[in-house]
């Protein structure tokens, strides 16, 4: 698997553009009048405090404490970069709050605390309870963190978790119960060999132990070796709780006849020899990051029969923390949790080893690039599974009722599911599914104006981003030069450069496209003009001829001036059914408008092509299409010849028996509202429309830019559809992400 190079360019520019840092505050209420103030601050909150003053409980209902977690960091540990101090350890903070938010709609703020004294460390934290509902600690070195977190257990009335320790032992204890499961062992029957005394080790065998391992089954190991009882070199309180009655004194010896091996330690720290001592079926979790103990390829050269788990996204099995902290917290918030406990760690575990041994969704499959089946090579979900949100949180929350840490029950757990499913933003996994497909298509993807330096920067991600090769179509000396400004010279080796002038297939493209253009008022002399100096009919000659897999276009000239040039080369325009569809991407929701591209104005069998057009493009997003024609009348009222044909193309598509719901004519608000529809008991949409069809192409355009600007909404596209290559045609406005994700979807060949 291609591994996804980030240059220290791009991951500054990530930080800095387009505002310095990863997050934002922005306010739920309304904030406009005199009124709205009045009751956000003086003299209307007076009335919630004083409600919280007589009874605390209230806090979770009139503030936002029930969905507040503080990320809290001393640098002291960071990522494995060592000891950095509070404030280069920010920029980490900052990406796990972004994180609970992503996965569990969590809020949450970083705190960075400038000291290394535990001491002072506990009371900063227990001062600021109130403020939180959850307070995970981060990157804190041990054993500072096993003190540091203890005793705020004891002290705080709200759970403290330590991620680095408990959500790496979660996802390893889901992990080991279904290896186990698959290689027909019991835990209480297994020998087990841990590498690495750190934080994150001792909980892992702590949880362990507590779901039914034998203490003098685990052996643990540091650099010195075995930790065994009367052992008093490099020893603490923590690592002897875990010391054994053994005489193995190396990691070597402790390894022989072991059911499983955990690994939190150091690259190379594991042999193939130590693989094949190992019992039959051996489980082998080498979680050190960046790399393993040994890698998976390493252990099955020697033992096929092993199951390998690492910490790593390229490798199948990765135990990744985001499969925990977010939803771990989830649930405790949504009980107004006292504590993150026992029961909950491994109802958790319990939960995620359960949902890996239930049939994948399609979409799933299709973000991760390849089937997944529950079997050796498939024991932990993937953390895209849009099944985590609604499947964790309640298990975690029915632990926490059952052992009394919940100050508020839930009672309605089917409510409480369904308001889950709600919370999450469906866009980002339709995303990360296109990445995915397109990483598994590997398209030489063609990037047509490689004079321009946001054009340039998207081909040289594509290519780093191991999506598949980029062919620039320009000059080598211009592109040198351009990419040199930009701060990415070493990046002109990587690309490929195409010129016109010297490339061997020009009288080919020549002869293809006087073949076409001949009968159109095109002698030779035209021919070679826009063959060889029009780059964007060049591209798309490249394109025709199997030269490269997908076309970018668009980003120095107007779209309709690129269609049209596109249109000497491939059949791209309204009579052959050609459209162009944008997905609008706000607050959550994905919404496709058509024809924003193509058709000036489209009559109704035009609207019912783009129709089709569009629901065939909401497929390869993984969306199940729901059309609406919209128009400024809703069935009939008020009357207008204007609106006539979105009032028969519906019945075009009655007629073709299209395979996709389909309803109109409407106004917009009736197409996205529920309640709107609810009017209209007889209207056959079964949610609301993620289709719009509109009008004409100025309606298409004008909502989309109001979209864009007044709501800041992200705009992709427009997504040519309907045309037998795949071409995507970007919008003169766009950055050069925009342009990266372009080239995605046409590697997808999305349209």
């Amino acid at each position: 698997m291609t591994k996804n190079r980030v240059t220290p360019e791009e991951a500054l520019a990530f930080h800095l553009e387009p505002t310095p840092g990863k997050f934002e505050i922005t306010a739920t209420v309304p904030m406009t009048t005199q009124r709205d103030l009045s009751l956000a601050y003086s003299p209307g909150v007076a009335v919630p405090c004083e409600a919280i003053a007589e009874n605390p409980e209230t806090a979770y209902d009139y503030t936002n404490k029930g969905n507040l977690v503080a990320v809290i960091s001393n640098g002291t540990a960071v990522l494995g970069l060592g000891n950095l101090g509070a404030l280069a350890s920010k920029p980490v903070m900052e990406g796990k709050a972004v994180l609970f938010k992503r996965f569990a709609d969590v809020n949450s703020i970083d705190i960075e605390l400038d000291t290394e004294d535990p001491e002072q460390i506990i009371n900063a934290v227990k001062l600021m309870g109130p403020t939180f509902g959850g307070i995970n600690l981060e990157d804190i070195k041990a054993p500072e963190c096993f003190i540091i977190e203890q005793r705020l257990k004891e002290e705080m009335d709200i759970p403290v978790f330590h991620d680095d320790q408990h959500g790496t032992a979660v996802i390893c204890a889901a992990g080991l119960i279904n290896a186990l499961h698959i290689s027909g062992k019991k835990i209480e029957d297994c020998r087990i060999v841990l590498n690495g005394a750190g934080a994150a080790g001792i909980a892992c065998l702590e949880l362990i132990k507590t779901m039914g391992a034998k203490h003098d089954n685990c052996i643990m190991c540091d650099t010195k070796g075995v930790i065994y009882q009367g052992r008093t070199e490099g020893m603490n309180q923590w690592k002897s709780a875990h010391a054994a009655r053994t005489d193995k004194r190396t990691l070597e010896e402790a390894m022989v006849d072991a059911d499983v091996f955990l690994g939190v330690s150091v690259k190379g720290a594991v042999t193939p020899d130590m693989v094949l001592s190992m019992a039959d079926n051996p489980v082998i979790f080498a979680m050190a990051n960046p790399d393993p103990e040994i890698t998976p390829e390493e252990a099955h050269a020697v033992r096929a029969d092993a199951i390998v788990a690492t910490g790593r996204s390229d490798y199948p099995n990765q135990v990744n923390n985001v499969l925990g902290f977010p939803y771990l917290f989830r649930g405790a918030l949504d009980i107004h949790a006292r504590a993150i406990n026992d029961e909950m760690k491994i109802a958790c575990a319990e939960a995620l080893a359960e949902l890996a041994r239930e049939d994948v969704p399609d979409e799933v499959a299709m973000a991760y690039g390849r089937n997944l089946s529950f079997g050796r090579d498939y024991i932990i979900p993937t953390p895209f599974d849009p099944r985590l949100i609604h499947r964790i949180p309640p298990a975690v929350a029915r632990a926490g009722m059952n052992t009394g840490a919940a100050r508020r029950p839930i009672i309605d757990m089917e409510a409480y599911e369904l308001n889950l499913k709600s919370r999450m933003d469906p866009t980002a996994s339709i995303m990360r599914g296109i990445h995915a497909r397109a990483r598994a298509a590997q398209a030489r993807m063609i990037f047509a104006e490689g004079d321009d330096p946001r054009v340039l920067r998207a081909a040289v991600q594509y290519q780093r981003s191991g999506l598949g090769k980029a062919l620039v179509v320009g000059r080598e000396s211009d592109v040198k030069e351009k990419l040199e400004a930009a701060g990415m010279g070493d990046a002109v080796r990587e690309l490929e450069v195409v010129n016109a002038a010297n490339s061997r297939h020009l009288n080919v493209y020549k002869d293809f496209l006087y073949a076409r253009l001949q009968r159109k008022g095109y002698d030779r002399h035209d021919i070679h003009r826009l063959a060889a100096r029009d780059r964007h009919v060049f591209s798309a000659l490249m394109l025709a001829h199997g030269h490269g897999d997908g076309l970018i276009t668009g980003a120095t000239r107007k779209s309709a001036h690129v269609l049209e040039l596109i249109n000497h080369v491939f059949d791209a325009d309204a009579k052959r059914g050609a459209a162009g569809v944008t997905a609008i991407l706000h607050k959550g929701r994905i919404v496709l408008i058509a024809d924003t591209l193509v058709h000036e104005w489209p009559n109704e069998e035009d609207l019912a092509n783009i129709a089709e057009r569009s629901a065939a493009v909401a497929r390869h997003l993984g969306l199940e299409p729901r059309v609406a024609f919209v128009s400024f009348s809703t069935f009939g009222y008020p009357v207008s010849e204007r609106a006539e044909k979105m009032h028969l193309a519906p019945k075009v598509l009655e007629k073709r028996g299209v395979d996709f719901e389909f309803e109109g004519e409407m106004t917009v608000d009736v197409a996205l509202n529920i309640k709107a529809q609810a009017s209209y008991p007889f209207q056959r949409l079964t949610g609301p429309a993620n289709i719009l069809v509109v009008p004409a192409r100025h309606s298409a355009s004008i909502s989309v830019k109001l979209m864009q600007e007044m709501a800041g909404a992200t705009v992709i596209g427009p997504i040519l559809s309907g045309v037998d290559a795949s071409i995507q045609i970007c919008s003169s406005s766009s950055t050069a992400n925009d342009i990266l994700n372009m080239a995605v979807l046409a590697a997808c060949k999305v349209g």
